[in-house]
């Protein structure tokens, strides 16, 4: 059996806190497999000297100076780092206001050996201008194929992303996959990236994706699978 792990964004604001315990709570109780779950910390990732870039606080929000942008969480650019924290087989990045609602073993059964890595390609531009908790909604051409990569690590493609390039290209140029070939880019179904409030509702969706905001925040309250999101927020505490 190949190897495979799971590895979820993390940010220590008390809400995506929350987010997180959502995001690996929902999966772990739905996993029919023993599959590790774990946090991508920018703290950790630094004292282990692979995260070296500088990251700047403006107004009180992120901004990574070599992008001349800011950034919404501190795994904004970190996430790019799990093939090389995985190390071999298959690797699932999730942001952290993410909620599963299947079995994530079917996700990795999506994985096409022949592929770097399998996203949703989503082709849309943001409704707004703002998200969370006030951050700068920022449009680009592949917005949020990197809010749920899995990964196959051995691939020559995803071994070709050097700590150099994570620590100082541009997070445009990573968010991307500039540095793959497009057909080494494998497609996933859109329920495994399903963006609550920027596509049609989806009953029959997998992967929940509030890229908007998660309904601890007031404006988001009342969203789609709000209520499934709170019932998970409250057994992850238990």
């Amino acid at each position: 059996m190949f190897n495979r792990a799971i590895w979820v964004g993390y940010d220590p604001r008390p809400f995506e806190v929350e987010g997180y315990a959502v995001a690996s709570h929902s999966i772990y109780r739905r996993l029919s497999e023993d599959i590790p779950i774990n946090g991508v910390r920018l703290d950790v990732l630094r004292e282990c000297g692979l995260y070296t870039r500088e990251v700047q606080t403006r107004d009180g929000k992120l901004f990574d100076p070599i992008s001349q942008a800011p950034m919404s969480t501190e795994f904004a650019i970190s996430r790019f780092f799990v093939p090389r924290l995985a190390q071999d087989g298959w690797a699932l990045f999730v942001d952290s206001d993410v909620m599963a609602r299947t079995d994530l073993v079917d996700l990795f059964r999506q994985g096409d050996p022949s592929k770097a890595c399998m996203v949703v390609k989503h082709d849309y531009t943001p409704t707004n201008i703002v998200k969370m908790d006030g951050q700068v909604q920022t449009s680009y051409a592949r917005k949020n194929w990197s809010s749920v990569v899995l990964w196959n690590c051995e691939h020559k493609g995803t071994r070709a992303l050097t700590v150099d390039m994570i620590n100082t290209m541009r997070g445009l140029w990573l968010h991307q996959f500039t540095w793959l070939d497009d057909s080494d880019i494998g497609a996933l179904d859109p329920c495994w990236n399903h963006l609550v409030g920027e596509v049609p509702p989806d009953p029959a969706a997998k992967l929940v994706h509030f890229t908007n905001g998660t309904p601890n925040i007031d404006k988001y309250r009342d969203c789609e699978f709000a209520r499934e999101w709170q019932t998970e927020l409250a057994l992850a505490i238990l």
